[in-house]
């Protein structure tokens, strides 16, 4: 689904001459493509699954986000602001991002299901919650919710 979903787009993209949304999109057909081939060689005929896909994606634009931070450090803003637009294409892809309220009662839900009562079982409440909202949160933030809930 994901992947014809991208199709369309490269081919929208290459008629309507948006170069940078277009080299974006190949960039992420390119690191799917990627893990493709790792998935055949690991007996897997059939490639990488949409919630693999949201994965790379994230991957994707987490590596955006450093990106940016980086050149804004050397003063390098056009290349800050160019790495922000490719955010923007690669983010079309993804689920929709949860607020505060969603992500504390996703953060209760996946404690509730997998019983966790202290610290020691937080790897299980990331586990959850990175199954059930891949693409939705940014799961390097909500450690300290977690920890919060359960410390």
């Amino acid at each position: 689904m994901l992947r014809e979903h991208l199709n369309t787009e490269i081919k929208a993209a290459m008629k309507a001459k948006q170069s940078l949304r277009l080299t974006t999109l190949r960039l992420v057909n390119a690191a799917i493509k990627d893990k493709d081939i790792a998935a055949r060689a690991g007996d897997n005929a059939d490639g990488v699954s949409d919630d693999e896909i949201l994965a790379i994606l994230a991957k994707m634009v987490k590596q955006r986000n450093d990106s940016v931070t980086a050149y804004e450090e050397a003063g390098r803003l056009e290349l800050a602001e160019q790495e922000r637009s490719e955010i923007e294409v690669i983010e079309e892809f993804l689920p929709r991002k949860l607020n505060d309220e969603e992500i504390t009662a996703a953060i209760d839900v996946a404690m509730a299901k997998v019983g966790a009562s202290s610290i020691r079982d937080m790897g299980k409440v990331m586990g959850e919650l990175k199954a059930a909202h891949a693409g939705q949160m940014d799961f390097g933030k909500i450690g300290g919710m977690i920890k919060q809930r359960l410390g």
